[in-house]
């Protein structure tokens, strides 16, 4: 830097010494030597480029660097890959260079940082190729990892200087992935600042009014807090007990999820915070005994909900999380959960893996957090896994709750939650699980699809004669199982589609045809196949007979149908415009003025589908979604549909802006679902209430009653979403009736 500092050299000087300052983990003088060398080449790299915000770029390296040493806990190495962790990508400077300078370990782990150029498979997602190959140096060297969260946490810390497409995409890519893995790797704290941060983006005014609300709770809880305390604090300062006591409100998203999942206003939502302890352990004593104990002096206070203890100080999570929850019964009534850890634990608790490492003691014993870095090692060196079937199995294994199953000579196997015998099959080797026939789950023989429960211990019974089959993939949930299985369906279907073709090509040969794109068109419709290799596919396994073949391609296979709705598209995305796959197509998707689409409107031909998943009707926030399978239509999504976050996570090229236009002539199907006190007359009133006064037409009705409690659902045909918060409103005024919801899924 020049003699004569600017403001923007003091801020980046200022923060540079904050990071040494706060390097906890230099213990030698060549330690912040090789930081300040790592910073000075970064700075010289950096030094003309800028962020979208208009701040100086290497802000982001220097607060990527102090995010892995003051909130991860990481050392020299992690900071230094830390600063040079966007060097090869966007500057001149290679791996060799960083290699020349800082070693072969900081460049094998800035190599595993570096962005990809390309997409290396063309079928494969952008970011989904990204993702795979950041994970293939997971088992390498986990910093890599580490790291790569510390930058994505930087990149949601400032993504106001972003536009709001932009925002919406990366929100969703955190909260599908980056939120999921660092729960995995055992930060909370990264975890729920990840998920608070993708909400806050995703739904800013949700996000406001939640953080308002608690806000104005706070002063109350804070005196509910002390009352609590003060007898708890009592008992263990007469006992010697070291300790700081904190309330732990639940995170904003996690509020606003149980508001989803359970259906209910934040005013309902009880358990808000919870209290924990936080206690120095004294020598000698074990610390599982110490938390044992406290809990002891706390229930002779309070009374405690049994079946609401948990365990992680006997049994830790694969993540290495050690606690003792138990809820009891407050001063005033309520419910509050209570957590006990020692200083060791809350460290490991808050800064995961890296807090995990800094307390091993036996360097040979090997955690089940280094297990399944393992196990994901093995799915990912599968040569027959693309990129985006590994994120949606990696995914599944992410946010996994665990149990422990038990080998039939007593070891211990950790599974995620409602795995069956099958996974666990697949979980002892993967030629057990192949030639798997049924299993004895405590010396009883059970089904392959038996749910396994925590403690269970499990005899897997093969059979040489036994082979996978498709169904399978849905009595598996763990990743390693569907991988297996998938791979050997895989080779089975290359054998199927090879003899398809042959047979598909010596009947055409008969009729004197070729198969050329004019014939798969009339024969994929007809066949029900979707694709080419699906055709091929289903005449190879004898599914489909070819004798009709002849009067199949005589007929004209295209239909009429109705469209019920009006859309306008935006503009398609950077990406998109740049994609070979889509540049023949994007335009029909890059209107500027609404398109109506009419009874006249050929259905090989209609630009745009609506997702079953989440059936959106006209008031819905919509997104779309340009879909090959479906030549190249639009298929439309309510935002918060989650298959529609999973793909922009993980497909955010075939994104495609939508929103609805004015059709007030045109009906829409939508679900509801009704539940309330039986009495005479009530069933009327409803039906009155929606076909006389507010003029919808029903299509189906059910209902059942039981025990004084009934409940109805319908499906209605309505204009829009005005339609149906009019109708629910309505509905819910009516004497008796209880609960009234729309269900997004209509058959």
């Amino acid at each position: 830097m020049s003699s004569t500092l600017t403001a923007e050299e003091i801020r980046i000087k200022h923060e540079f010494n904050d990071l040494l300052a706060n390097c906890t983990r230099c213990y030698k003088k060549s330690d912040k030597a090789l930081i300040r060398k790592a910073f000075k080449m970064a700075y010289d790299a950096h030094k003309d480029m800028r962020r979208k915000s208009g701040e100086p770029y290497i802000m982001h390296p220097l607060a990527v660097s102090r995010i892995v040493s003051e909130e991860m806990g990481l050392g020299v190495t992690s900071i230094v890959s830390a600063l040079l962790h966007d060097i090869v990508e966007d500057t001149e400077y290679t791996l060799e260079d960083i290699e020349n300078h800082f070693g072969s370990k900081i460049a094998s782990i800035v190599d595993g940082l570096t962005k990809i150029s390309g997409v290396f498979d063309k079928n494969s997602s952008f970011q989904a190729e990204n993702f795979r190959k950041m994970l293939l140096t997971l088992s390498d060297d986990v910093r890599v990892i580490l790291i790569k969260l510390a930058d994505r946490l930087h990149n949601m810390r400032t993504l106001d200087a972003l536009p709001v497409h932009k925002q919406l995409k990366i929100s969703a890519e955190t909260l599908y992935l980056y939120a999921p893995l660092a729960h995995r790797m055992g930060f909370y704290a990264i975890k729920t600042e990840l998920e608070d941060l993708s909400l806050k983006y995703r739904y800013p005014k949700v996000f406001n009014e939640l953080t308002e609300s608690i806000k104005n709770k706070q002063k109350s809880h804070q005196e509910f807090i002390e009352e609590f305390s003060k007898p708890i604090r009592e008992q263990l300062n007469k006992n010697n007990i070291q300790h700081e006591i904190t309330g732990r409100y639940k995170s904003i998203y996690s509020i606003w999820h149980k508001m989803q999942s359970k259906n209910i206003p934040f005013d309902e939502v009880y358990d808000l915070m919870a209290i924990r302890i936080v206690f120095d352990p004294l020598p000698d004593i074990p610390e599982k005994t110490q938390c044992w104990n406290i809990y002891s002096m706390i229930t002779d206070i309070y009374m405690p909900k049994p079946e609401r203890i948990r365990d992680w100080v006997s049994t830790p999570k694969a993540n290495g999380y050690e606690a003792l929850h138990a809820t009891v019964m407050g001063p005033k009534g309520n419910w509050v959960e209570i957590q006990i850890r020692s200083k060791r634990m809350d460290e490991i608790a808050e800064r995961g893996f890296a807090a995990h490492w800094k307390y091993k003691t036996d360097v040979s014993q090997e955690s089940e957090l280094d297990r399944w870095i393992k196990r994901i090692r093995e799915l990912l060196e599968s040569p027959d896994y693309n990129a985006l079937e590994f994120l949606d199995d990696f995914k599944l294994n992410l946010f996994a709750s665990e149990i422990f199953i038990f080998t039939p000579k007593g070891d211990i196997r950790t599974m995620p939650i409602n795995s069956t015998a099958l996974d666990f099959a697949y979980e002892i080797h993967t030629n057990i699980g192949h030639t798997a026939i049924g299993a004895k789950v405590n010396h009883k023989l059970v089904p392959l699809n038996y749910v396994l429960k925590s403690g269970d211990q499990v005899e897997i019974i093969t059979s040489d004669i036994v082979h996978p089959r498709r169904e399978w993939l849905n009595v598996v949930i763990t990743a390693k199982a569907k991988s297996a299985i998938k791979s050997l369906l895989k080779a089975d279907n290359k054998n199927r589609i090879e003899k398809g073709k042959k047979i598909l090509e010596e009947k055409l040969n008969e009729i004197k045809l070729r198969p050329s794109a004019r014939v798969m068109r009339k024969l994929l419709p007809a066949y029900e196949a979707t694709t080419k290799d699906e055709l091929y596919s289903k005449i190879g396994t004898g599914i489909i007979h070819l004798d009709d073949l002849h009067d199949v391609l005589k007929k004209n296979t295209l239909s009429k149908w109705v469209n019920y709705w009006s859309l306008q598209l935006g503009r398609a995305t950077e990406r998109t415009r740049k994609s070979k796959d889509l540049n023949q197509n994007h335009t029909q998707h890059n209107h500027k003025t609404p398109i109506l689409l009419t009874d006249k409107i050929d259905k090989n031909t209609a630009e745009y589908s609506i997702a079953k998943c989440c059936n959106p009707i006209p008031g819905d926030n919509v997104i779309g979604f340009v879909q090959e399978k479906l030549k190249d239509k639009v298929v439309v999504h309510q935002a918060k549909c989650p298959e529609a976050i999973k793909l922009l996570s993980s497909k955010s090229e075939y994104y495609v802006p939508v929103k609805w236009t004015t059709q007030r002539l045109l009906s829409f199907l939508v679900k509801i679902k009704i539940t309330g006190i039986d009495r005479f007359g009530i069933f009327h009133e409803v039906i009155t209430v929606i076909s006389k006064e507010l003029n919808v037409n029903i299509r189906s009705v059910n209902l059942n009653s039981h025990d004084g409690i009934w409940e109805s659902s319908m499906e209605l045909y309505v204009h829009d979403t005005r339609d149906v918060n009019n109708l629910l409103m309505m509905l819910s005024k009516i004497k008796g009736v209880d609960t009234v919801e729309r269900v997004e899924t209509v058959q």
